[in-house]
Order: structure tokens, then sequence, then C-alpha cells
């Protein structure tokens, strides 16, 4: 059971991050059938990610929100973007839901995939620039908050979406049933409740509704998720649950 439980974290970290694991047999099949992981990995990369907000009072705040990005992506990588791309571009594309099926699947990247990935990393960054401008724990708690709640919103797609198609995104679908997503909703919602109603807080549940507008678009339009609409939904996730946590440390 522990080494079941060991081997899903691995493969959570694989697949999630760009962290040093050491992979074996069985760690994709372990992750899949386990999405608490989802949320455990963004408390880990939340907080290394975060690691550059710890310098708001010592550097200006363009540079500690630019230092925020790099460590972003650093840790998390950038195959993610991938799905944002692709999504900007069945956003854009004309037609039914096989051609907006067929553009999501093209690895042609249109203005609408730079659009896209643009606005999420300047998103990202400007909410890194607002993070600066905060205390140090409470950037740091921020970010970290917002990269929970994205993941938990991952974990909520895996137990409750239908996936659109063969391919990754059933590969989640079809692992993950709904009673496992009780444990890491209780969980990180618990520790919402907790600290409510700090930033934190308001971060996490930004970072869920962030997932889920490309979720219920993906529903309406495609029939269903996609590994390119979790990929996407990570991402718009992160820069909706920091954006959410600044604006209630504004007005709180």
């Amino acid at each position: 059971m522990i080494g079941s439980r060991i081997a899903a974290v691995r493969g959570a970290l694989g697949f999630l991050t760009r962290l040093p694991v050491d992979h074996r047999d069985g760690d994709w099949e372990a992750f899949r059938s386990r999405p608490w992981t989802f949320p455990l990995v963004g408390l880990l990369a939340g907080a290394l990610a975060s690691i550059p907000l710890l310098a708001t009072d010592a550097l200006p705040a363009p540079t500690v929100a630019f230092a925020y990005v790099l460590a972003v992506y650093a840790v998390t990588g950038i195959h993610h973007l991938d799905g944002v791309a692709d999504l900007g571009d069945a956003l854009v594309v004309h037609g039914d839901v096989e051609r907006r099926r067929e553009v999501l699947k093209d690895t042609t990247t249109g203005v609408g995939a730079l659009l896209a990935v643009a606005l999420t990393v300047a998103g990202l960054a400007l909410a890194g620039v607002s993070l600066a401008g905060l205390s140090p724990a409470t950037a740091v708690g921020v970010a970290v908050a917002a990269e929970v709640g994205a993941k938990l919103g991952l974990a909520a797609m895996a137990c409750f979406g239908r996936a659109a198609h063969e391919g990754m995104g059933r590969q989640f679908t079809a692992a993950a049933t709904s009673g496992a997503f009780v444990v890491p909703a209780g969980l990180v919602l618990a520790a919402a409740a907790a600290i409510w109603p700090h930033p934190a807080a308001i971060a996490v549940c930004g970072g869920i509704v962030g997932v889920g507008l490309p979720w219920y678009w993906a529903d309406r339009f495609l029939g269903g998720i996609s590994g390119d609409i979790f990929g996407a939904a990570n991402e718009i996730g992160r820069v909706a649950g920091a954006h959410a946590g600044v604006i209630a440390w504004t007005l709180l």
C-alpha cells in the first residue's frame, strides 16, 4: 500500500513538474488512480516556485515578479503551455465540434495560440508584480494556495470530467473515481476554511474556478476534456488563483 502511494507521488511529480524523479514502471498507473496526488504536488511545486517572493522587501517588484515567473516554469516546466496554445487556436476557429477537435490536435501554431500563451504568461507576471507588493509571508501563501487550488481543480476534472476522445484525458477520467475526490477536497477546503478570510483561502477558490473555465468550455464546445485541456486548466488555474488572492488582499 505504501509502495503504491509512493509510486503515485513519483508519477505525479513526473507529470506535473520538472523535478528530478526516479521514474519506475507502474508510476503512471498509480498516479492516474490517485487524484489526491494533484494538490500534494501542487503544495510542493508552489512552495518551490514561490521562493523568489521571499525577497519582496529587498528587491524591486518587477525583478521579483520576473524571478517568480522563471521559478514557476523551472519547477513545473513549459509543456502545459502547449495545452494553452492548442486551446487558444480552438477558441478562435470557426466550425463545429469536429473542426475544433481537429484544430486542437493540429501541431501548427496559430494566432490564437500565440495570444493565449502571451496572455497567460503576462497574467502570471502581472500577478507576480502584485504579489511583490505584499509581505513575503502573504505573497508566498497566496502563490502556494493558487497552485494547490489549481491542482485540486485538476483532480476534480479527473474524477468528474468526461473525456472527448481516447487520449490523455481519458486515461485520467477512466482511472479516477468520483469518490476519490473526497479526501483531497476535504483536506484542501478544510485548510482554506481554517485560514479564512486570509487571501490564501481566496486564492485556493480562485484556482479551482480558473480550472473550471476551460473545463466548462471543453464540455460545451468539444464534447469533453482532453490532455490539452488538462494542461491549459493547470496554467489558467494558477493565474486565476494568484489574482484572486491579490484582489482579496486589496479588498480585505
